[in-house]
């Protein structure tokens, strides 16, 4: 344990050159290892790149694109606009335990999904770049908060990306968590003084939060590996849907007869449908999230089958309002407050109260839209969501049984649009 303990705290030295150079064709790419010089305990300042990757031994390195234009078909892609691997030292407020590949790359995730959500305060708190809550708010306080309890649980040791600047308020509601990483586009004076209290905390100063909008929409190109050190090189997705008016409401002729839908979303179910759209186009796929008023309310990664990333994100529903109920009424956590029960401290009426308050409020769900980051191959993902109270959903649409699905949907007097764009992320 005493190791482990020790290599979590060791800045790993890595072996990986200043220089990386990618050539596609003949055109030459220069990328140049980030590194950051720190102030030593003794007064000497030492420089250091990442503390290590995805675990304490491995060693690893971030590079920047600074040289060198990829001309693909009909594209040109430049080096320019670099958020996350642009960051240098005036960009850290603060540098905690200075950061490791797993932080820059949940800043990252934090950053994809803030991108078309920039019209108001929003937040996402990350972990394992997966996003635990979500949600736009008229301050970034209300923001913030919305966002942590959406999931409190997950929420833990997260990194917090807003596009707002950080207020006495809502520094003060941060500082009360722990976390790893906030990033935001500005501080108050009296806001970095509450933040910088918690001295672990990796405080990032990135102007370009508050300007995400239009970034979505650039051409880039994205690398990744195999395990046999082959490399992947394809082009980000652009997203299709930009606006609410890019959703189709979903028709699909099958057998001659052409199946559509008995209502249309309304505009408030559109604006949560857009938000939950955007928000499970960066979740690990499959990926289904749900959304009410401009808060996330359920979300479900990684499943291998569409239903059981519905049946996934509806349990995490209903254990997280479980425990948001616990926190409020006895200031314990649902785990501790059924142990509590377990052990006598507490009437065992405490934690049936909670219990019975989530069943009524099924998990949190009623009035809730949903996205599904591929089309539903059967209808039994839109049964079970109904079943919660879901009303509206957004998916790719192209499936064999679309007829079936509308049909569904009409049957529990849901609405359905149609992306016309899957959305994978693996």
């Amino acid at each position: 344990m005493s190791s482990i303990r020790k290599a979590y705290k060791t800045i790993l030295k890595d072996p990986f050159p200043s220089e990386l150079v990618l050539e596609l064709g003949g055109q030459r790419l220069r990328f140049e290892k980030r590194q950051w010089t720190l102030p030593a305990e003794d007064g000497s300042p030492r420089t250091e790149g990442l503390r290590y990757g995805d675990n304490p031994d491995q060693p690893a390195a971030l590079y920047r694109w600074t040289k060198g234009d990829l001309v693909l078909g009909e594209n040109t892609l430049a080096p320019g606009g670099a958020l996350v691997s642009g960051l240098t030292e005036a960009h850290f407020i603060q540098f905690g335990k200075h950061p490791g590949k797993t932080n820059l790359t949940d800043l990252d995730a934090g950053i994809r999904i803030l991108t078309p959500l920039a019209a108001s305060p929003a937040v996402v708190i990350i972990k394992h770049n997966n996003p635990c809550g979500v949600a736009c708010a008229d301050t970034i306080q209300q923001a913030y908060e919305k966002a942590y309890f959406a999931d409190r649980i997950a929420a833990m040791g997260g990194c917090i990306v807003l596009n707002r600047t950080v207020d006495e308020g809502c520094a003060r509601a941060i500082a009360e968590q722990y976390a790893e990483v906030v990033a935001a586009p500005d501080y108050e004076a009296e806001a970095v003084g509450i933040l910088k209290a918690r001295e672990n905390l990796r405080i990032i100063r990135l102007p370009e939060l508050g300007a995400l909008e239009g970034r979505g929409e650039e051409l880039q190109l994205h690398l990744s590996s195999t395990s046999d050190g082959g490399i992947v090189l394809q082009l980000a997705q652009l997203p299709q849907v930009r606006s609410t008016a890019d959703f189709r409401p979903a028709e699909h002729a099958h057998k001659g007869t052409v199946h559509r839908m008995d209502r249309l979303p309304t505009g408030a179910e559109l604006a949560d449908l857009y938000m939950a759209w955007h928000v499970c186009a960066n979740v690990t796929s499959n990926a289904i999230v749900m959304v009410r008023d401009r808060v996330t309310t359920a979300i479900g990664t990684g499943e291998q089958d569409r239903v059981g990333a519905v049946r996934l994100a509806i349990e995490k529903a209903y254990t997280k309002r479980a425990d948001q109920l616990a926190f409020e009424r006895h200031g314990l956590s649902i785990f501790e407050l059924e142990l509590a029960v377990s052990q006598g401290r507490l009437e065992a009426s405490a934690l049936s109260e909670v219990k019975d308050r989530v069943r009524e409020e099924k998990g949190g769900l009623a009035g809730s839209v949903m996205a599904s980051d591929g089309f539903f191959p059967f209808r039994d993902a839109v049964d079970a969501a109904c079943a919660q109270g879901v009303t509206a959903f957004a998916e790719p649409g192209g499936a064999m049984r679309d007829h079936e699905v509308i049909g569904a949907c009409n049957e529990h007097g849901a609405a359905l649009v149609f992306t016309n764009q899957r959305v994978f992320r693996h």
